[in-house]
């Protein structure tokens, strides 16, 4: 009986030990890729800096260089809409500056400024069209009217073309005027008549039309009162056709030959501004 319970207490003490014997240990040191340790992927910024293999980019990361490269394009066609913007509105300043001047213009130029002069008289140096101020007035001379001369008649003539300007109507009064110059080469209005067949042009956009009107008045009309603005217009149109190089010599030719006009005074600050 003793010895039953002798080799029970043994028993009961050595199966703890056992158990414990049982429990495996794990060596942190090894190598087994079960239990290693940092996790895999921790120090991705070692491999790069040591050389090893080349990580790809995260998906944050090519996501984040997509959006920079997007960003960076809105800004540059943002830049390329700004500047058509801008081009945009100096149209638009223009034609509403062309429009505000001719209105102007209509306001204060309904009459004649000064009966025509003596169309064989020469200008003694105003060359606009390329002819010979003097020696060729006869090629410069307005064509012979096959009418006789009724001022009363040009007169209605004339108001009918002008109305048509004020009017905006600028295609019926270019015809208009130009009907009238035909009929009417004498007239006291022709002056008049060539001049607002330039401005008329202008307002159309046609710039060869208008640049060949406004010569026409220091041609055939050496001496008439239009002639200073027909001129600073032409270098206006000039400008606008791209010939900079006619521009200076025409601004410069009004500041001469019309002191104290106001076409020799917008001329002068032209000329400044070269």
């Amino acid at each position: 009986m003793r010895t039953c319970r002798r080799a029970l207490t043994v028993l009961a003490l050595t199966l703890p030990l056992a158990a414990m014997g049982a429990v495996p240990v794990v060596d942190d040191n090894s190598g087994s890729a079960g239990s290693s340790y940092p996790p895999s992927g921790y120090g991705t910024a070692g491999a790069y800096a040591g050389g090893g293999a080349t990580a790809q980019p995260s998906a944050q990361g090519q996501l984040f260089m997509q959006l920079q490269q997007m960003q960076d394009e809105i800004s540059r066609l943002r830049g390329i809409v700004e500047v058509q913007q801008n081009d945009i509105q100096q149209m638009k300043q223009e034609a509403l500056d062309r429009y505000k001047d001719l209105d102007s213009r209509i306001g204060a130029g309904g009459a004649p400024a000064a009966p025509a002069a003596n169309n064989s008289a020469s200008d003694g140096g105003v060359n606009t069209g390329g002819a010979p101020a003097s020696g060729a007035a006869a090629a410069q001379s307005p064509q012979t009217s096959t009418e006789p001369g009724d001022p009363a008649k040009e007169k209605l003539y004339y108001d009918a073309a002008f109305d048509l300007i004020k009017a905006k109507d600028f295609d019926k009064a270019s015809q208009a005027f130009s009907a009238f110059l035909r009929k009417y080469p004498n007239s006291q209005y022709a002056g008049n008549a060539q001049y607002w067949l330039g401005e008329v042009n202008l307002a159309k956009g046609d710039l060869q039309g208008a640049g060949q009107a406004f010569a026409k008045v220091s041609q055939l009309y050496p001496k008439h009162a239009k002639v200073p603005d027909s001129l600073y217009k032409l270098a206006d149109v000039e400008r606008r056709l791209g010939h900079t190089d006619k521009v200076k010599g025409i601004l410069q030719q009004v500041v001469a030959q019309y002191p104290g006009t106001s076409a020799a005074q917008l001329a002068q600050r032209d000329l400044q501004r070269l």
